[in-house]
This record gives structure tokens, C-alpha cells and sequence, in this order.
């Protein structure tokens, strides 16, 4: 199974530090965001990556490379301009292949083990998604879990926490150009299309300069490896 890294965004909220350095490659210890995710999926067994680029994208591209000497395969998904979340992963589809597929947000900071992740979609489902407590800043959540595992909008609401398995089925149909993919996942989650996990260990967005300086607090920041 395939992993995409989103690591195109501007990362505004975090300027003046994103400014000359993509949001992705802000250091944690001595590593870097999307570096800590890389490391933990290949420890995990993936090994072939997808990132998306744009915003001093090839600074990426320069620091990760193309992924052998972790003993990985990284392709990259250059954008025209900024397409979104949904809008690049509907441009890296060539890459991801007929598969499902994982995508990840590289501006969290998290100890998920994504060896937990489905290795497959059942029939019927297009994605799958893992969901964290709320947290100060996202009090009202995004979505609950009814009782059988599915996705659904009433109940006791969680945060997306920007780990997802998807089909490329989801996709079908898709607007060219920039979208958000909660467009997507509202009409498949209307549908029953869609499954998901809580997760309630560590977990945090990495999106505001004060949440920065927590990341750094974060015992295992230290590390190289997660």
C-alpha cells in the first residue's frame, strides 16, 4: 500500500518560519516533521511514498530525495499551483496507482502506529479514517462513529486527525483543480461509505506558532527516530 505525505501548503499561520521554509520540513529534534511520518511508515513496513509539492517544494525534494537511503521509493507530485487537499491527491492519482491508498498530513505530530491501519477497504467503503479527542482548538470535532464502525455526522463528534486509508473510487467523478476533499468524504459518508478509528493517544496539529513550541516539548522531539 502506497503512502501520501501532504506537504504542499503554505503553512501562512506559522510565518514568520514557513516563509523560507516549507511548514513540512520545520525541525522537531533532530529531525523534521514529514521526516519523523517517513520514518515511522517505513518502521511499520510501507515503503513506497507519494509527496505532493508546491510551496518551496523543492526544498522537499532536496532534503528527502528519493528515498533509498532509508530503503524507500519516494515519487514526487509536483503542483501547478495549490490544489488543496482534495484537489492533490485527484492530481497524484497517477502515482498512487488502482490501490487503496494512505494519506497523511506531514504537519502532525503523533505516536499512531499505522501498522494498526486496514490493509485493504472492504467492499462498499472508499476511505477510512482515523479520529483523535477533540482538542482546545477544534472543540466541536469533525465526525462521530456509530456502532458498527462506520463515519457518520450525529453522536459524539471527533477530530479528523489527518490519517485516512482511501479507494481511488472516492475520486470518481472528481472537479479538476483545487477542492477541498471534505466534499468527497460528506457524499460517501451520506452514503455509509466510510470507516473509521479512535485513536486516543498523542496527537497534535502543528499549524500555529504556539502549538509549535509544544511539539518541541513533546518527549519524544528528541529523537531522531520516532
Amino acid at each position: 500500500m502506497k503512502v501520501m505525505l501532504l506537504a504542499a501548503g503554505e503553512g501562512r499561520r506559522l510565518w514568520p518560519l514557513t516563509k523560507q521554509v516549507p511548514k513540512p520540513l520545520l525541525p522537531i529534534g533532530t529531525t523534521t516533521l514529514i521526516e519523523r511520518w517517513l520514518d515511522r511508515f517505513a518502521m511499520a513496513g510501507f515503503d513506497d511514498f507519494v509527496v505532493n509539492t508546491w510551496h518551496l517544494g523543492e526544498q522537499v525534494r532536496s532534503r528527502l530525495g528519493d528515498g533509498s537511503d532509508r530503503g524507500v521509493r519516494i515519487a514526487y507530485s509536483p503542483e501547478p499551483t495549490l490544489l488543496e487537499t482534495g484537489g492533490g491527491i485527484r492530481h497524484a492519482l497517477p502515482l498512487l496507482g488502482e490501490d487503496d491508498f494512505v494519506v497523511i498530513s506531514s504537519d502532525t505530530l503523533s505516536d499512531f502506529d499505522p501498522a494498526g491501519l486496514p490493509e485493504r477497504l472492504p467492499g462498499g467503503v472508499c476511505g477510512h479514517l482515523v479520529l483523535v479527542n477533540n482538542p482546545p482548538f477544534h472543540p466541536e470535532g469533525d465526525f462521530a462513529l456509530d456502532g458498527t464502525g462506520r463515519i457518520c455526522e450525529h453522536g459524539q463528534r471527533l477530530t479528523y486527525s489527518g490519517i485516512g486509508v482511501y479507494s481511488p473510487r472516492l475520486f470518481d467523478g472528481a472537479p479538476t483543480g483545487a477542492f477541498k476533499l471534505r466534499l468527497l468524504m460528506d457524499r460517501a459518508i451520506a452514503a455509509g461509505e466510510f470507516t473509521g478509528e479512535h485513536y486516543s493517544g498523542f496527537w497534535l496539529d502543528v499549524g500555529t506558532p504556539e502549538r509549535y513550541q509544544a511539539a518541541q516539548r513533546y518527549p519524544g522531539s528528541a529523537e531522531a527516530d520516532p
